[in-house]
This record gives structure tokens, C-alpha cells and sequence, in this order.
């Protein structure tokens, strides 16, 4: 029985190993100072500064203009725009469904003027029901979902600057 319930604990184990799985770990970037050049009130920038000092790596996160000369990469926040599309209507054509979507333009750069990743849009989109007897809980779900949009697109920026290298 002791051995059976060994071997059904240490299978699964085997066969996460065997196919190659194993976790993500801490992105390596090409460059180890980061100027991010967003407005002072962009949550995705902050979020992004945040996301990378906590990633562990060795990566210095630069916003004051003062240091612009000492980064060795920058990333251009172009644009980021919120979206509120309605996408359903009643009998009525009182508001049903709505479409939040974020999109975002960025550019990667050195100081000298190369571009690491030529300007990009990234756009994440989400469905809601919308019903105004409960807008006040509907503006707190859309406010969520804007959240959760940010830190998706934080994290696809993570891969692409992971990705990118300095020539």
C-alpha cells in the first residue's frame, strides 16, 4: 500500500519532467537600465515599473528625466486608450452588452536613436452585461476588468522586452 501511494504521488512529478515543463522563472533582459518615457499618471507604466523591480532580476528601472543618459534601453509608451463600445441593445435600445478594451502602442529604443522593437499596438478586450439598475456595481466590474486588461498587457510586454536584443 506505502509503495503504491509512493508511486502515485512521484508519477505525475515523472511525467511533468518528461515533457519538458518547467517554470517560468525570472525573464533575462538584453539591458540593465530600462527608462520607461509614460505620463506620470499611466497606471499600466506604473504597473509596469512595479511588475518589473519585483520580477528578481537584475534590471534597474529608471523614471526620473534626469536619468535618461544612463539608460540603456527606452521604452516609448506612445499611447494607451481606454474603450467603452456597446455592442447590445434590447427591444428598447437600452444598453445590454458593452466591449472595455485597452489598447496600447509602444516602441523600444536606444539612446542613439535604434529601435529594439518597432512601434507595436497591443489590445485586450473584454465582454460585459450592462444593466443601469446596478450601474453603480457595474462601474466597479468594469474598473476590475480594466485592471485585469493592464496587468495582461504588463505581462505581454514583459515577454517582448525579454524577448528584444541589443545589437
Amino acid at each position: 500500500m506505502r509503495k503504491r501511494t509512493l508511486l502515485l504521488t512521484l508519477a505525475p512529478a515523472a511525467l511533468l519532467a518528461a515533457c519538458g515543463f518547467r517554470l517560468r522563472g525570472v525573464p533575462e533582459f538584453g539591458f540593465e537600465t530600462l527608462y520607461i518615457a509614460a505620463p506620470t499618471t499611466s497606471a499600466l507604466a506604473r504597473e509596469l515599473q512595479r511588475t518589473l523591480e519585483g520580477s528578481g532580476g537584475k534590471l534597474q528601472v529608471l523614471r526620473d528625466p534626469a536619468s535618461l543618459p544612463q539608460a540603456q534601453a527606452i521604452l516609448d509608451l506612445l499611447q494607451e486608450q481606454p474603450e467603452r463600445v456597446v455592442v447590445g441593445l434590447n427591444a428598447s435600445g437600452q444598453v445590454r452588452e458593452l466591449q472595455l478594451r485597452l489598447r496600447i502602442r509602444f516602441k523600444l529604443r536606444t539612446l542613439e536613436g535604434t529601435e529594439l522593437i518597432p512601434e507595436t499596438e497591443l489590445l485586450q478586450q473584454r465582454d460585459i452585461s450592462y444593466n443601469e439598475t446596478i450601474a453603480l456595481a457595474k462601474e466597479a466590474e468594469e474598473a476590475l476588468l480594466y485592471r485585469d486588461m493592464r496587468t495582461d498587457l504588463v505581462q505581454q510586454l514583459m515577454r517582448r522586452l525579454a524577448a528584444a536584443k541589443r545589437s
